[in-house]
């Protein structure tokens, strides 16, 4: 079993275990990040899975092509966007992903 460290928005750090296969918001979901709403279930239809991915990770988060715009266009809906921004949603959690590490937007000084 891989590892993810989710930033909270307090600054502090919680590392859970990450199941490979589950994407990064079911994965908040389980581990209890009430902040990772996930209102659309993970249907590409909102922006409630909004996380920031260190810069360090964001290349290896990205699928071929870079995002989708389905994501581009829910992106735009979220507050707090960065450069590394991406919807939990859409990173399935994968060997190559042991030890990434995210934050909630509005985390104070997450990276």
């Amino acid at each position: 079993m891989a590892q993810i460290t989710f930033i909270l928005r307090d600054g502090t750090k919680m590392p859970v275990d990450a199941p490979i296969g589950l994407s990064i918001m079911e994965i908040a979901r389980k581990a209890g990040i009430n902040d990772i709403e996930g209102a659309c279930g993970g249907s590409l239809a909102c922006a409630t899975c909004h996380v920031v991915v260190h810069p360090d990770w964001y290349a290896k988060v990205l699928p071929d092509g870079g995002k989708s715009m389905e994501e581009e266009d829910m992106l735009d809906l979220a507050f707090d966007l960065t450069k590394t921004s991406r919807l939990s949603c859409q990173i399935m959690m994968r060997e190559d992903l042991d030890g990434l590490v995210v934050a909630l937007p509005s985390a104070k000084n997450p990276f």
